[in-house]
């Protein structure tokens, strides 16, 4: 997808990577510095409370995100036993993710709105940037294993949910990746229909472009 990008419109590509190395980056961050905040130090042993992507990055993610527009961090290494607050304690771990997306995107609605920063391509970066992010915050909030929404909702469930539950949690992850790949091959496919309903009228109403504008 970006090989293609690339072709057509560098400027464009490399704006929408940004906000992908922006994204992923503080995604991954914001769990690791909530878990350490509530009392987990497992992911700032291995110096993954920094904002440095080469700490957040996966070589494998990485490259899926340029061949294939699909691509994902290194998973953060969360001990929920040594969490405070019970129940919610991973619960607040698993939101700090698509959180810290949604922060991005606010952030990015303060910036568009600066006189100072004029026209043109930072414009356009600063847009790009917003979308990529909440397309990151309603992915990820998606609650199908190993997604942040599947941490975030499954611990609320009833226990008659139970097998459903113990289901998702371990066909999950499979499940997701039929559906990216399908997504990959199927441009028409309704999952980019799906995480475009919220992420467009969010744009919107923070007074950002519903896409990424044309250069």
């Amino acid at each position: 997808m970006f090989v293609q990008l690339f072709e057509q419109s560098p400027a464009a590509a490399v704006a929408i990577l940004l906000g992908f190395v922006v994204g992923i980056t503080l995604h991954e961050a914001a769990h690791a510095a909530s878990a350490y905040l509530l009392g987990d130090d497992t992911a700032y042993r291995q110096g993954r409370v920094t904002l440095n992507p080469a700490s957040h990055l996966d070589i494998l993610g990485s490259l899926m995100l340029l061949i294939a527009g699909f691509g994902w961090g290194r998973p953060t290494p969360v001990t929920p036993a040594k969490l405070r607050g019970g129940v919610l304690g991973p619960v607040a771990v698993a939101f700090a993710g698509p959180a810290s997306n949604l922060l991005i995107v606010a952030a990015c609605a303060v910036l568009y709105r600066i006189p100072a920063v004029g026209e043109g391509y930072l414009l356009v970066t600063i847009a790009a940037v917003a979308f990529v992010n909440a397309l990151l915050f309603v992915f990820n909030l998606i609650p199908i294993p190993p997604l942040d929404g599947a941490k975030v909702i499954f611990p609320f469930l009833p226990r008659s949910l139970d097998g459903f539950v113990a289901f998702m949690n371990q066909y999950g992850p499979t499940i997701l990746l039929v559906l990216v790949v399908v997504a990959i091959f199927l441009p028409g496919f309704s999952i980019f229909g799906f995480l475009l309903a919220p992420v467009v009228p969010l744009l919107q109403a923070l007074g950002l472009p519903p896409g990424i504008p044309v250069l």
